[in-house]
């Protein structure tokens, strides 16, 4: 085929997707490369000397038997280039360098034209993706701990939301389990009613410190292990379980104290839920699963406890207690099973720590041997650790960051900063809630999600460096400089495209392929570097170019800042972080 006659046929697309076919077109039949290998392939060189978009010839040597810079010179020699500024083979290298005009003004003006709506995907077809997500433990206060569950599955949420599925958040909350009958065994002992009214989730902390540290003992100190506690919480938890009005009304305080206050650490965070079915939902919902594993044969008796043996090498899923209780991964069977027949969900998206991993591979194998394809169709989305000075946080030892004032000194923080900086600002206590919530949003994002991170709220709520509130000031500076120029209309056509506006053109661009690969990787830290770098980009842009000088450039610059203020606004709300006008 002609290229001039394929560019034709290729208009619509965009540089990469472009690039693509081209590369597709120019390779024999026996290359072995399909359209997606290639893209894969692609790179964006690390100067612009080298071009905008290179594609190596290594993975050409063996099927062509030939070496790639001899490929790479026969793929550049059969490109016509009235497209691109050039073509040129490099080594082994095909580097593509576009044609910065005609690509400035095809980006910003479907950046404009779509606004936020810019990197919108059909691809989910309004498909269920469920997110079980954020899961504080009732009568525990709400740590710094769950932040990550909470803020990574919201992103993934919105993420997943712009690629066309339907989000449903999950908040799978610890309500269930054998440390409730422990936390009832220790208001018995040691509680007081008019504490635990006046301060709840205060008072309960302590009781559930106390008890373990009971059963734990102090042998340094010449104090056991007290075991009888630790049986007298088990027994409690039996009785829960078999709906014991005394051990369930109790448990129900408990719940219903704890409700309050997270929902009130919510509403700070704007974080919504479609569901709050926590663990003990699915009580009632166990006894089904229990049978049909008995049914499909599944089941086995070992040592007084019954498992599901999932093959040799790996260790069994223990499914119930010798003492009859019942464990989470039985609870999770139910709850999987459930979410399926509700949803019928495309994705099933657990967000909970890596420490968990042993247990979803379990619970996905025991699915796949009930005969449920679906399983597949799960997805442990771990992450690393929130540490305080290197040291883990725990509340079982007292060791927690509590999330709600910590939010609140966030808010101080911004507050004085931004009375620092600009006194005369209007709503500033709107713009600091907007800000403190954002920039711990935004520290904990911004990190890859199977690493961890140290908490470090100065660092998170500095306007410098890599952070939520530098990103946030980036977009306020636009809007004013928008709104100083005094026009409404910011379309424009670029004639010539300086280096800084080019890294800007090239970044956007960018955008619908940054958020395609967040979905497929599960990584709103994707979104979070690009915010980083494009903001920081900006600035070098407005420190090299006065953009609101009036000469016969003015309308192209106006429509470039209006493109990334757009981009920005919409990358922060992809990571639920607000966007404010002023800063």
């Amino acid at each position: 085929m002609r290229f001039a006659a394929f560019f034709d046929i290729i208009e619509g697309m965009n540089d990469k997707e472009r690039v693509v076919e081209i590369i597709l077109s120019a390779l024999p039949d026996d290359a072995g490369l399909d359209a997606q290998t290639i893209s894969d392939l692609i790179e964006t060189p690390k100067t612009s000397d080298l071009g905008d978009l290179a594609f190596p010839c290594f993975a050409l040597a063996k099927s062509l038997h030939k070496a790639p810079q001899a490929i790479a010179a026969e793929i550049a020699e059969k490109i016509e280039t009235d497209r691109f500024e050039k073509v040129l083979a490099t080594g082994p290298y095909v580097n593509f360098f576009l044609d910065k005009s005609k690509t400035a003004n095809a980006v910003i003006a479907d950046v404009l034209s779509a606004g936020t709506s810019f990197g919108d995907s059909a691809d989910g077809a309004g498909r269920n993706v469920t997110l079980d997500m954020s899961s504080p433990n009732i009568a525990k206060p709400f740590g710094i701990g769950h932040l990550r569950s909470t803020v990574i599955a919201d992103s993934l949420a919105y993420i997943y939301q712009k690629m066309g599925y339907n989000p449903v958040r999950i908040n799978h909350l610890g309500d269930w389990g054998k440390q409730f009958g422990l936390l009832a065994v220790a208001y018995e002992k040691w509680g007081d009613e008019a504490a635990v009214k006046a301060h709840p989730i205060d008072e309960l902390l302590k009781l559930y410190v106390r008890i373990n540290a009971e059963i734990k003992g102090d042998p340094k100190h010449g104090i056991a292990p007290n075991k009888e506690l630790d049986d007298a919480g088990r027994a409690q938890f039996l009785k829960m379980e078999q709906g014991d009005p005394g051990a369930l009304a109790i448990w129900k305080w408990f719940r219903d104290e704890s409700l309050a206050e997270f929902q009130r650490i919510y509403d700070k965070m704007n974080v919504r839920f479609d569901s709050m079915n926590g663990e003990a939902f699915y009580n009632d919902k166990m006894d089904a699963v229990l049978e049909e594993l008995e049914e499909k044969g599944l089941l086995i008796e070992s040592q007084g406890a019954t498992i599901v043996e999932l093959g040799e090498g790996k260790n069994p899923a223990l499914i119930k207690k010798s003492d009859g209780a019942t464990l989470y991964i039985t609870r999770d069977l139910a709850a999987a099973i459930y979410r399926k027949t509700t949803y019928d969900f495309a994705k099933s998206l657990y967000v909970v720590g890596n420490e968990q991993s042993e247990h979803f591979k379990q619970l996905k194998e025991v699915l796949k041997l009930m005969g449920y394809a679906w399983a597949d169709d799960m997805v442990h989305v771990s992450f690393g650790l929130v540490t305080k000075n290197g040291k883990k946080l725990s509340t079982r030892a007292g060791n927690v960051i509590l999330l709600e004032p910590t939010i609140d000194e966030a808010i101080e923080r911004s507050l004085a900063q931004i009375n620092a900086k600009n006194p005369e600002l209007a709503a500033k206590e709107q713009v600091a809630q907007q800000v403190g919530v954002g920039a711990i949003k935004f520290y904990d994002l911004k990190t890859d999600r199977k690493n961890g991170y140290d908490f470090d709220l100065e660092a998170m709520v500095s306007f410098e460096g890599e952070t939520g509130p530098y990103v946030q000031y980036a977009y306020a500076r636009i809007q004013s400089i928008l709104r100083k120029s005094g026009k409404s209309d910011f379309s424009a056509n670029f004639v010539e495209v300086d280096p800084e506006a080019w890294e800007l053109v090239k970044l956007l661009q960018s955008f619908p392929e940054v958020v395609a690969r967040a979905a497929r990787e599960f990584e709103p830290s994707v979104v979070a570097k690009f915010a980083i770098l494009l903001a920081q980009t900006f600035n070098k842009y407005y420190a090299h170019v006065r953009i609101l000088e009036e000469n016969a450039g003015l309308a192209s610059r106006l429509a470039l800042a209006s493109a990334v203020a757009t981009i920005l606004k919409e990358s922060l709300r992809l990571l639920g972080v607000e966007s404010p006008e002023e800063m």
